[in-house]
């Protein structure tokens, strides 16, 4: 917790110390996006730490709306909500465009033993417990519908497990028409880890 505080400290400083009033350029976007997101998400938005989602080539809709919600309260979240509580509309929005044109890494899975359970569940979903298929709403190679649905190829498996989870307690619920919360609430913690190794390894 002293760690989470500390930081959060950090990046609101960092938030506040950059320029407003003027149209971002795309260095000064470069600039802000490294100085104030690097730390969680990388410079390139390509994240190292599991904990944190990986931005590069996320589709810019979905990050914009996740940068609103944090700052209306709509999602929250102990370090995003007071970073983007500093951000403008310009900030944002440069910040949004420099995430989606990054390019990816490509990642693996780290439990091979759940890939083929995960891959079963998110080709194909469970009938018989109501879980459709991921891959209907996110592509089959994890790609997402720019506007509707986020990329999910390559992400962090402990990410994607947490936010299921989130999901599934309504802790996180900035989802359309209950969409996620709805099949998530109908998931097991196995299922979820299975679809979030099998997504880690999506390129």
């Amino acid at each position: 917790m002293a760690f989470g505080l500390a930081f959060v400290a950090t990046c609101v400083v960092h938030a506040q110390d950059v320029p407003k009033g003027k149209a971002a350029e795309p260095v000064e976007a470069v600039q802000a996006a490294a100085q104030v997101c690097a730390t969680c998400h990388g410079a390139d938005g390509n994240s190292v730490t599991p904990i944190y989602p990986g931005l590069a080539g996320q589709h810019r809709a979905y990050i914009l709306k996740q940068l609103q919600e944090f700052k209306s309260g709509e999602r929250k979240n102990p370090i995003m909500s007071p970073i983007a509580a500093a951000l403008s509309p310009k900030e944002m929005k440069s910040w949004t465009d420099f995430f989606s044109k990054q390019k990816p890494k490509p990642q693996a899975a780290n439990n091979k033993a759940l890939v083929a359970a995960g891959q079963k569940l998110y080709r194909g979903g469970n009938s018989a417990s109501g879980i459709p298929a991921c891959a209907a709403c996110h592509s089959p190679n994890g790609a997402g519908i720019p506007a509707q649905y986020p990329r999910l190829a390559g992400q962090h498996a402990e990410y994607t497990a947490a936010q299921l989870r989130a999901f599934r307690s309504e802790e996180r619920a900035n989802d359309a028409n209950r969409v996620m919360r709805t099949i998530a609430a109908k998931m097991t913690d196995q299922e979820m880890k299975a679809a979030a190794e099998y997504i880690q390894g999506l390129r």
